[in-house]
């Protein structure tokens, strides 16, 4: 395996493209479009909070129950969210719009959107947009690089990535983008995340492939505790690499994994890094828990606490707020028997052990911390069992951006 450059349309078969339709923002292109050449399997995860998005409600519709999708449009600035029929309206108008532009089904087209809540999207605007996109889609990997940025909402970066392996004696690419950088929990996956590849494998097997990776991906990042109305991961496939169908567990299916999971580890990475005022990437991971389920929950109510998430802000060698997480979390384990490390590219610190802090430099503690990527690692010497979470330092800009949202 190994990382090339493009997104969403380095896979063979797909297409992209973004358009400005001044859903909302007027100063940038808000719209983009997702397209394979011939129909494609789908799989994908979605929001578990009870309120869930127009777009939501139809995706899953679809993926449950359409014999194929082909298309995916994407809107930022307007979530579609709390808008009741007309909600749903607004979708099915897209779907129409672009099936008929794009001579496909309507139920072949899937829709996505992020924004502010409870705003209804100008449908106008919305179907003027598609017809822009429609016009304008390529397989170019500038194409998939705009597509990227117009999901952007309150991210800095667009996140992109694909990758290419050997199965069945065929070249298989798999690229992906994400959006997200607040309301991001660890109840799913993402805000926004798309993933395409013309690997030839079954509906079952790529619904299968997707839900396990999530778990401990997508499900392992949080950037303020808050699991929005509107996560939606997509997965398509349109078999045009050619290579044997992949349709049971093996090493042509494992290969299909190890990618799926390079890449949305790698998106989920960037989301976490790039959340809502934050200026550094807060990793923590767990080894020596008791179970795999317990490495995660450790990992996760390190990552998602509001006073390590201020210590990392601040490159303060407070060990007592990552102990104090774990201890809250839920899983059992001996408070006497734990090692705390601190790492960065700026080095490798043992703060903590056997029950006590242990001697170490203040100063060069908080050189580790002012990385821009740091870990806390966690030793339980409970059993074998790991697992990594991702989040973000939390700093004063979170409150400024998200208190001026809807402006």
């Amino acid at each position: 395996m190994k990382q090339i450059e493009g997104g969403v349309t380095a896979a063979k078969g797909f297409q992209a493209a973004a358009a400005e339709a001044a859903i909302k923002y007027r100063d940038r292109k808000d719209m983009a479009l997702i397209y394979s050449e011939t129909p494609c399997r789908a799989a994908g995860t979605f929001t578990s909070n009870l309120v869930k998005a127009a777009p939501v409600k139809w995706d899953k519709e679809l993926v449950d129950t359409s014999p194929f999708v082909q298309a995916v449009v994407v809107n930022s600035g307007i979530a579609n969210a709390c808008t009741g029929q007309q909600g749903m309206d607004c979708c099915r108008a897209e779907a129409e719009c672009a099936g008929k532009l794009l001579g496909i089904p309507a139920n072949a087209v899937l829709v996505a959107s992020t924004g502010v809540i409870g705003m209804q999207i100008p449908v106008d605007r919305i179907t003027a947009g598609i017809e822009t996109l429609v016009a304008e889609k390529n397989s170019t990997s500038e194409a998939a690089h705009d597509a990227a940025r117009a999901i952007m909402t309150t991210d800095t970066v667009p996140k992109e990535i694909a990758v290419q392996m050997q199965i069945g004696g065929r070249t298989v690419t798999l690229g992906g983008m994400c959006k997200g950088s607040g309301m991001i929990h660890p109840n799913m996956c993402t805000m926004l995340g798309f993933l395409t590849t013309d690997a030839n494998i079954s509906g079952e097997m790529l619904r299968k492939a997707l839900r396990a990776d999530v778990e401990d991906s997508f499900n392992m990042i949080s950037v303020d505790g808050d699991t929005s109305t509107n996560d939606t991961l997509l997965l398509l496939a349109n078999g045009q690499a050619g290579n044997p169908e992949i349709t049971e567990e093996g090493d042509d299916y494992n290969r299909f994994c190890e990618a799926l999971h390079y890449v949305t580890t790698y998106l989920a990475r960037k989301m976490a890094g790039d959340g809502e005022g934050a200026t550094a990437l807060f990793e923590c991971r767990v080894i020596g828990a008791a179970t795999k389920e317990d490495a995660r929950t450790l990992a996760k109510s390190v990552i998602c606490s509001s006073l390590s998430k201020a210590a990392i802000f601040g490159h303060d060698a407070n060990f007592g707020r990552f102990l104090c997480a774990l201890g809250y979390s839920g899983a059992v384990f001996d408070p006497e028997n734990v090692d705390l490390y601190f790492e960065s590219e700026n080095g490798r610190m043992h703060i903590y052990g056997k029950g006590n802090a242990l001697d170490y430099s203040e100063e060069e503690a908080t050189k580790i911390l002012s990385a821009p990527e740091v870990t806390v690692l966690a030793d339980m010497h409970m059993g074998d069992f790991e697992a990594t979470a991702w989040g973000c330092d939390l700093s004063y800009d979170y409150v400024k951006i998200n208190a001026d949202y809807r402006s």
